[in-house]
Order: C-alpha cells, then sequence, then structure tokens
C-alpha cells in the first residue's frame, strides 16, 4: 500500500530532458570529485605508511648492526700479546659491519661515538674500533670535521641517551632519519651507534599508485560509459514521449474545438427553439392588429406593428450569429428608455392574452427619471421578457401580482430595476452559488420547471448572459420573505 502511494506520488512529476542532462552532469561532476578525493586519500595513506615504514626499518637496520657490533664486542678479548694474524681477522670484522652496512643504497653514514674517561671518539673502520678496545684510539678533534652532524646530535641528546638507553629517531628534510643506538656491550653503556639512513620506497609507492589510477580510469571510464548509455536510452525515451504528449496534445486541442464548435452549435440550436414561440406569439399579434385595424387605429397599430417587426427582426438576426457583435448590442447610438420598453412588454405582449385578467396582474412603479441607456432596445426586450415570464409560469398561483420597479440614484448613478411577484418563490437549492459563483437559477439548463425538459432551464440563463455577459449589468435574485420571488438589475451609468 506505502509502495504504491509513492508510486503515485511521484508518478505526478514529469521527467524532461533537461532533468536527466541536469542528472548526468551531476552525477559526472561528483564522480570526478571523488576521483580527486581517492587519489588525494590513497597519496596520503602512502605517505603516512611508508613514513612510518621507513622510520621502522631505519631503526630496525641501526638496531641490527649496534647488536652486531655489541655482540662482537662480547666475543672479543683483549690480551697484550696479540698476533698480527688475530689483528687482522678483528679489524676485518669490525669493518665488514660498518663497511657493510654503507653499501647498502639507503645508508648515508655510520659511526660509533662512544665516550671514555670523559673523552669522545667517533669511530667508523675496523682499526679504530680494535685501537679504541685496545685503548689505543685517539680521541674525537672538532677540527677533522668527520661526522659533525652525528656529533652535535649526540652531544644534545647526550645524557637523554645515557638516561633513558632508548633508540632517538630524527627526522630531516622529510626523507632523512638520523637514529641514534645505544651501545652496551657487556651491559656497560660506552656510548651510541649513528646510522644516517634515507629509506627509498619510491619505486613501491609509484607502482601501488600507478595500478590504483588504473583501477580508477578503469573503474571511471566504466561508470561513464554506463551514464552516458543510460543517458542516451532515456533522452530518447523522453523525446519519443514528448513526442507522443505532443501529438496527444494536437489531438486533444482538435477534439477541443470540434466539441467547442458542437457545444456553439447546440446552444445556437437552443436559442433558436426557446426564441421560435416568441416569434409566433409576435407573429400573431401582428396578424391580430392587421385584421382589426381602422382609420381611427391605423397610426398607433402602424407603431405597433413596427415595433413588433423590428423586435422579429432582432431573433432572426440572433439566429444567424453564434456570439453577435458587440456593437449589435452595445452603441452610444442607441437611446432606449427602459421605462418605455417596460410598458410596451406589459401592454401589448403580456396584457394581450385573453386570460389575462384570471393568471396574472401588473403593478408598475416607473421612476421617470430613469436616464437613457446605450443599449438595443430589443436587447433590454431579450432580458426582460423571460424574468416576466418566469414570474407568470412558476408562480404556481391562480392569480399572481407581479410588480415592476424602476428607481434611479443620481448621487450614486445607479438605477434599480426589480421584478417581484407574490407567488411560492424559487426553490432554495436554485439560489445557491453554482460556477463561478453565478446562482444556479442563472446556469444553463437549471430550470424551476418540475418536468424533464431538455430545452427547458434557458430563460434566465439568456437574461443573466445577456445583462450580466454582454451590457455589465448586475442581477440578482432571492425570495421573499412574505412568499414569492424578485429580481434586481443594476445598472450604471
Amino acid at each position: 500500500m506505502l509502495w504504491q502511494k509513492i508510486i503515485t506520488k511521484y508518478s505526478k512529476y514529469r521527467f524532461e530532458i533537461s532533468h536527466i542532462t541536469i542528472f548526468f552532469i551531476v552525477i559526472v561532476t561528483f564522480q570526478i570529485i571523488l576521483t580527486f578525493v581517492q587519489k588525494s586519500s590513497l597519496n596520503d595513506f602512502i605517505d603516512q605508511t611508508q613514513g612510518w615504514y621507513q622510520k621502522h626499518s631505519a631503526e630496525r637496520l641501526a638496531l641490527i648492526t649496534a647488536t652486531s657490533l655489541e655482540l662482537l664486542v662480547e666475543n672479543f678479548s683483549v690480551r697484550d700479546s696479540v698476533t698480527t694474524s688475530e689483528e687482522r681477522k678483528a679489524v676485518t670484522s669490525f669493518n665488514v659491519i660498518f663497511k657493510q652496512q654503507l653499501l647498502q643504497q639507503n645508508v648515508e653514514d655510520i659511526c660509533l661515538i662512544l665516550i671514555r674517561h670523559h673523552r669522545l671518539y667517533v669511530i667508523d673502520t675496523g682499526q679504530e674500533f680494535y685501537d679504541f678496545m685496545r685503548g689505543q684510539a685517539i680521541p674525537h678533534s672538532e677540527a677533522s670535521g668527520n661526522h659533525r652532524d652525528a656529533v652535535a646530535l649526540f652531544l644534545e641528546h647526550r645524557e637523554e641517551m645515557k638516561q633513558q638507553e632508548v633508540i632517538h629517531s630524527t627526522l630531516k628534510d622529510e626523507k632523512t632519519f638520523h637514529i641514534m643506538v645505544p651501545f652496551v656491550p657487556n651491559g656497560e653503556y660506552l656510548g651510541v651507534m649513528y646510522m644516517k639512513i634515507t629509506p627509498d620506497f619510491a619505486f613501491l609507492t609509484d607502482e601501488v599508485q600507478t595500478n590504483v589510477e588504473k583501477v580508477t580510469i578503469l573503474y571511471f571510464v566504466l561508470i561513464l560509459w554506463g551514464l552516458i548509455s543510460i543517458y542516451l536510452v532515456s533522452s530518447h525515451a523522453v523525446k519519443e514521449r514528448n513526442e507522443a504528449q505532443q501529438q496527444f496534445f494536437e489531438l486533444t486541442k482538435e477534439n477541443l474545438k470540434k466539441q467547442i464548435r458542437l457545444e456553439k452549435e447546440s446552444l445556437f440550436t437552443r436559442r433558436i427553439y426557446h426564441t421560435h414561440h416568441k416569434a409566433e406569439k409576435i407573429i400573431g399579434f401582428i396578424k391580430d392588429d392587421i385584421r382589426k385595424i381602422t382609420a381611427d387605429t391605423i397610426e398607433s397599430v402602424k407603431k405597433r406593428v413596427l415595433t413588433y417587426s423590428n423586435f422579429i427582426s432582432r431573433i432572426i438576426y440572433d439566429m444567424k450569429w453564434y456570439d453577435q457583435p458587440v456593437n449589435t448590442i452595445l452603441n452610444p447610438m442607441f437611446r432606449t428608455n427602459i421605462n418605455e420598453v417596460i410598458r410596451f412588454i406589459i401592454d401589448y405582449v403580456f396584457l394581450r392574452l385573453s386570460s389575462k385578467n384570471e393568471m396574472f396582474d401588473f403593478r408598475l412603479d416607473l421612476d421617470e427619471a430613469m436616464p437613457v441607456v446605450h443599449v438595443n432596445e430589443f436587447v433590454v426586450w431579450e432580458i426582460l421578457e423571460p424574468l416576466l415570464q418566469n414570474s407568470i409560469d412558476h408562480g404556481k398561483k391562480r392569480s399572481i401580482q407581479i410588480t415592476v420597479t424602476t428607481k434611479y440614484d443620481p448621487d450614486r448613478r445607479l438605477s434599480v430595476l426589480t421584478i417581484a411577484d407574490d407567488g411560492i418563490g424559487i426553490r432554495p437549492d436554485l439560489l445557491e452559488p453554482g460556477e463561478n459563483g453565478v446562482k444556479r437559477l442563472f446556469l444553463e439548463n437549471e430550470s424551476t420547471k418540475e418536468s424533464e425538459n431538455v430545452m427547458s432551464g434557458y430563460g434566465c440563463y439568456i437574461a443573466h448572459q445577456m445583462a450580466v455577459g454582454r451590457c455589465g449589468w448586475g442581477m440578482d435574485a432571492e425570495n421573499l420573505s412574505g412568499g414569492g420571488c424578485k429580481f434586481t438589475i443594476l445598472i450604471r451609468h
């Protein structure tokens, strides 16, 4: 369950080629940094290990040399009468120990620094050591200059070496060890064995570094090749996905265009259906006026028939366009008196019905100070007629009282038009906000009729669309506390 949630969460995010490129660059950069860090860490490790091993090997060599001399001294007996052969043999034995160490590549200097009777002796040959053992050696002279560094180091640590009798190592120039090993034949401290050693393990460390670099390069190449392969495959996959998405987008765009076109055609068809019965009713009035025309009424009938005809022309014009041009709705040349439009609709449309006295009655409270509006009078007719018809059709009372009021507020430059009735009111659910905050009563296909009619729910929608959407007026609907409902239209001048 958790895994599915994680997959669902990450599936919401699109993984583009730019993300793959950044990911590739970051990984390669990290790999390069890791390679340098690894190489630096290896060099530090080799240097530390080499330093420790150099010191250990140098001290071990000095210790072995000093021990060999001590054993040789311990087995050497000092007698007054020594043959030439015995002397040569002893000198040769001492020379072997001294010279053999110097033959090694890393040993630069070796000597014994001994003290007898508070006098300093520096010995670096078998003959000098033999003479020292027989008490015939010549003390060290500073003027000779031999082993000056060794003597200076010994004198610096003379008391320390005598008291502690431990190996003393000094590193100079980060590569040369100066080592002093206590010289104690037969347990008697005589001085120190000094050796200057420069261990060189460069061949070994170079070989290790070379092999490690080869492995690192091979590892880096393999990782880089793998990343490049992943990058190419991912890029190709993302490219194909983007192409598929683009094709899907184009297909969706075409389908949306088709859907919008079909919706417009459907709206157009329903608008024609909605206005068809109005045209039939108005044409019936025209026929009736023509049949009843007399010499005395010809002028009034002529004016009324002309208005009817203009309204029919407007209806026909509406049938020709999905979206009517704005200048046919709003135009400075239009100077429509709303009060006159209200009177004409009520007197010559609604009150011409034969059953008007039984079904409904109108009460007008019109403010003559109402200014004209720059809106086509037949657009005003299209706005008011559905609202008046709604009060008649949906009042659900035997006799409906409809009150139409207009009021102009000059201080606010605001005209208020209200249409109220004393019917049963509007269903509360239709007064709730719907799409975009518009009350459901003014939405398409929302009807106050209880019958299931696909062409119902269009009168208030058209009125709202024309008043709010086209004319920029305000419109609202509400139920009255004493029963019935009220439509309010706000017109700013």
